[in-house]
């Protein structure tokens, strides 16, 4: 017999011999782990997975090497031998298909073998339904213990009764790793390599920028889309990483929890903020196998507070274009639902699939307003704003996968202290106004976004005019003077666009003491976004009555 018994002496030797060691227990891949389960007899095993083929591959090579066979269950085939015809191989001459049948049949069996039943979960939850499955499974698990046969079940999210949680081993199948894909896109090139209309132009740095870009998939949604990269332009090179992206977008889109943003905006778009740019660009590289290699952890996050309109969301959607990462807007609002407990489970689901897309750029926009009323839930809401705040907490703290998180404010009394310490975020950027070659930059950019020759028109001048502006009030009063030129049938000129200017009253003016408050705080508590130091708050003065 190729399996050996595992006896209360060999536990206790090794357990010494651990001691002595004083090593840590070595971190097993789930692949390893599901065959150690399978050698040391646990009898129900559960893998948390999408993956079914996988599993399935995996199962049938320790089926091979431990000399057992391998059997799979589904409620429309029954049990069928791995490989074999479904219609031909059922066991026992009956259906199968029912889960009790199954399980029966299971029991029945003499010789060693491995049974994996496929999305068996519905039959495993705590409901009044599955009461005799459940019980069926506890008999099933403890007729197991003394037998060479394994019990595996594959599903996408975990169900299991209380009954059965002593029972039941959980296995987390992780997505693939960078390997994996290496030898899928090993597989794909070689079948397509005597075709002379397929061209196949990877470097070693471009090569790693696909499968950089195909993390977060399954192994089969990579092969769909470098399948689909070759018919839609007959080759495979780096240029085909927003093909991978768009396959990403899909998963998005299902999830109804995320917003997936084009990488359409570049930072030749975003004037002066010289610190916050040179920033971003040292961590371009960050989630590469070479920083890896080179010791760099991945960067956790930005907190980007400043006024309104300054550019810090437009930063957001240039930092995906420079890192060339799947931009991810992260709506608090939509996580809260009427339900008891479906927001907290909301933003768990969000935070899911930001991971399963991961390296990705999660962008949390206007997190003071989201999250103003976490402190004082309790009265208001019954503590939920609280709960899903406590949330995002953790997973800031804890979390290991490649997510970047950058989140954007304009006020800072409504953040509460805990989001900003370091070890959650790695840096906070204050956003002032833009100073005046930031104005004149600002003009140029949006005056050539529109068609027009910016040297056509006196930019000082109207930086100096535009004095307290921020970007979007410029940009703003340029699409007004739009207007008024377009209705007087003239073209657009610097007199149009500074009557436009005089006209309008900037928010630096209306709220100038909420300003000058965000203005001391950041002094000393945040970096300066722009090359230069925050400015101080402007100083009232004295009134003498004469």
């Amino acid at each position: 017999m190729s399996e050996r018994s595992v006896t209360p002496t060999g536990v206790a030797k090794a357990t010494q011999k651990a001691r002595r060691g004083r090593t840590a227990p070595r971190r097993l891949l789930p692949e390893a782990e599901l065959e150690v389960l399978i050698r040391a007899r646990y009898p129900i095993i559960y893998v948390v997975s999408w993956e079914e083929e996988r599993v399935e591959r995996c199962l049938r090579q320790i089926a091979e090497k431990r000399e057992k066979k391998l059997f799979i269950w589904t409620i429309t085939q029954g049990i069928v031998k791995s490989g074999a015809e479904p219609q031909r191989t059922r066991t026992g001459g009956t259906n199968t298909s029912d889960p009790l049948a199954a399980l029966d049949a299971v029991i029945e069996h003499v010789d060693p073998a491995i049974f994996l039943f496929k999305d068996f979960h519905p039959f495993m939850d705590d409901n009044r339904c599955n009461i005799s499955v459940v019980r069926r499974l506890r008999d099933v698990a403890y007729h197991l213990r003394d037998t060479y046969k394994s019990l595996v079940v594959v599903a996408p999210m975990m169900r299991i009764a209380p009954e059965l949680s002593k029972d039941v081993t959980v296995i987390e199948f992780g997505l693939p790793q960078p390997e994996d894909f290496n030898r899928l896109l090993d597989r794909i090139i070689e079948d397509v390599k005597d075709r002379p209309n397929i061209r196949i132009n990877l470097d070693a740095e471009a090569r790693e920028r696909l499968l950089h870009a195909a993390r977060g998939l399954t192994l089969k949604e990579a092969e769909n889309v470098f399948a689909k990269t070759l018919v839609l332009d007959g080759k495979l090179d780096a240029d085909d990483v927003s093909v991978v992206f768009s396959e990403k977008q899909q998963i998005i889109k299902k999830s109804g929890l995320l917003e997936y943003y084009e990488a359409n905006e570049s930072f030749s778009h975003v004037a002066g903020l010289d610190n916050l740019k040179e920033w971003f660009r040292k961590r371009r590289v960050a989630f590469t196998e070479r920083a890896s290699r080179f010791g760099l952890p991945a960067p956790r996050g930005v907190m980007l507070l400043g006024v309104q309109g300054c550019g810090k969301s437009l930063c957001a959607k240039a930092v995906a274009s420079l890192w060339n990462l799947p931009l991810l807007r992260f709506d608090i609002g939509r996580m809260f639902s009427s339900l008891v407990g479906s927001s907290e489970e909301n933003i768990r689901r969000a935070i899911q699939t930001a991971e399963s897309v991961a390296p990705a750029i999660l962008w949390i926009d206007e997190i003071d307003k989201a999250l103003a009323g976490a402190t004082g839930s309790a009265g208001s809401d019954a503590g939920t704003s609280a709960r899903v705040f406590g949330t995002l907490l953790t997973w800031l703290s804890e979390k290991t996968s490649a997510v970047f998180v950058i989140c954007t404010a304009n006020d800072i009394s409504h953040l509460p202290p805990e989001l900003l310490r370091k070890g959650r975020l790695d840096e906070i950027f204050f956003v002032d106004l833009p100073t005046l070659p930031e104005r004149i930059e600002i003009f140029r950019i949006h005056l050539a976004k529109r068609g027009r020759d910016p040297s056509r028109f006196d930019l000082e001048t109207l930086a100096r005019l535009s004095d307290g502006f921020s970007g979007a009030e410029i940009e703003e009063a340029i699409i007004s003077a739009l207007f008024d030129a377009f209705s007087n049938q003239s073209e657009l000129d610097t007199e149009t666009i500074r009557r436009n200017l005089q006209e309008t009253v900037p928010l630096s003016k209306t709220m100038s003491e909420e300003m000058n408050r965000l203005r001391s705080w950041a002094m000393g508590r945040a970096r300066p976004a722009t090359g230069t130091q925050v400015r101080q708050p402007e100083e009232v003065g004295r009134k003498i009555e004469l």
